[in-house]
Formats: C-alpha cells, sequence, structure tokens
C-alpha cells in the first residue's frame, strides 16, 4: 500500500530521537554564543534624520504647491500662476465662507 519514493519512513521513536538531537543542537549553539561578548555596530547615516525630516516637508510642500497649479489651471481653466496670488486665495475663501 506504501508508495516507493526512495525515502525511508520513520518510526516515532526515530522522530523523537531526531527531535531531540535538534533541540540539543541548538541549545549548544545557544550556548556558545552567550559565551562570547557581542560585538556593538553602529551605523553611521549618510543622511541624518533631521534632515531627512526637513526634505520630507519640502517634497510634501512642492507636491501641495504642484498639485493646486494642476488643478487650478488643467482641471479649473485658469492661469496655475494665479494660484500663487494671494487674491485668488481671498476670493477662494470668500465664497466658501460666503454669509
Amino acid at each position: 500500500m506504501e508508495q516507493e519514493t526512495g525515502k525511508k519512513s520513520l518510526s516515532r521513536e526515530e522522530l523523537r530521537k531526531a527531535q531531540k538531537n535538534k533541540t540539543r543542537q541548538q541549545e549548544e549553539i545557544s550556548a556558545t554564543e552567550e559565551a562570547q561578548p557581542k560585538k556593538y555596530k553602529f551605523r553611521i547615516r549618510l543622511i541624518p534624520i533631521w534632515l531627512r525630516l526637513i526634505i520630507l516637508v519640502a517634497i510634501m510642500a512642492v507636491a501641495i504647491i504642484a498639485g493646486a497649479m494642476f488643478g487650478y489651471g488643467v482641471l479649473g481653466g485658469g492661469n496655475p500662476m494665479d494660484v500663487l496670488n494671494k487674491e485668488t486665495w481671498q476670493h477662494i475663501l470668500d465664497l466658501v465662507n460666503k454669509e
């Protein structure tokens, strides 16, 4: 009934012995690792974290301005440079807050 696959089937006892041997080997490896002092490696960053944050904020500002220019110029049919004018934003705020 068993198919011949070329592998020997192990009994329960043999499997238990193999598992015990495997756990012993892992314990020995962990014991030898604990005996050796750990060496700490300090990583020197190419770009410091504070500079990364500044770059992130700058990229976000450029993306917001570019999105507003695209929306006002291409989708809205106006001049994209008008987004940078204070009068445009005052007009938008007046439309939103109209009483």
